[in-house]
């Protein structure tokens, strides 16, 4: 039997799963189909309000936040490739080292950091910003868009910043407070490589792959097979 053909789903029950906060109750999802295979919406149905039934906007930063800050490991399709889409599985509930607590600019300087960034998403990649502005709806990760600040520095490289200095924070969306967690080990200060190649196309993790091959004395005949350089 294959890889695929033995993921084990879970049957939700949401009777289960009335913790007050939404990070808590997805949390306690994880925990108890630990190894088993979990999908977005069976996420987005214990993220819910378990009275009023209302969707949580932004719910995947509650679930980021469970690998980033409590130092879960959570799998996706980027991790194993027998997963699909959409689905996620914590293998145990061991958790990794985490950064201390974060400060926050004070209100005066949140409010001068937001009028530089006129309001809009401050992230830069390839040139580019990402300019979605607070109240806008995100149309990939979907929700409204919450601005909030961003220490540039990682916090554990620079935990002490100036709170009254506009010119160490930024104005990021969730989408991307969430991705700059995921490129950085708040428990070293360094660049989480593991976290970027995951993020990366097939086409850029086969050029790490052959980087490494190279790096390392060998090379591929197949794709089954390799072989060390002479």
């Amino acid at each position: 039997m294959s890889e695929k053909e033995q993921k084990k789903y879970i049957e939700l029950d949401k009777s289960r799963y009335t913790q007050r906060s939404i990070r808590d109750r997805i949390e306690a999802l994880f925990l108890a189909n630990l190894g088993k295979v979990i999908t977005r919406q069976q996420i987005i149905e214990v993220a819910k309000d378990p009275f009023t039934g209302k969707e949580p906007e932004n719910w995947h930063q509650r679930l980021s936040e469970l690998r980033t800050d409590a130092g879960y490991t959570i799998l996706s399709h980027r991790d194993r490739s027998d997963l699909s889409l959409q689905e996620y599985v914590m293998p145990t509930a061991a958790k990794r080292a985490t950064a201390g607590k974060r400060v926050l600019p004070t209100k005066e300087t949140w409010l001068r950091v937001l009028s530089r960034a006129s309001r809009a998403c401050e992230w830069r990649e390839g040139g580019h910003i990402c300019g979605m502005k607070d109240g806008d709806i995100d149309s990939i990760g979907g929700g409204t868009v919450r601005l909030t600040p961003d220490h540039k520095a990682p916090h554990s490289v620079s935990p002490v910043t100036d709170v009254h200095d506009a010119n160490a924070w930024q104005a990021l969306c969730g989408r991307h407070q969430v991705v700059k967690k995921n490129y950085w080990d708040n428990s070293t200060g360094k660049l989480n490589y593991h976290a970027l190649i995951q993020a990366a196309g097939r086409d850029d993790k086969r050029v790490v792959f052959h980087f490494l091959l190279d790096h390392y004395g060998y090379y591929e005949v197949d794709d089954e097979t390799l072989k060390r350089k002479k």
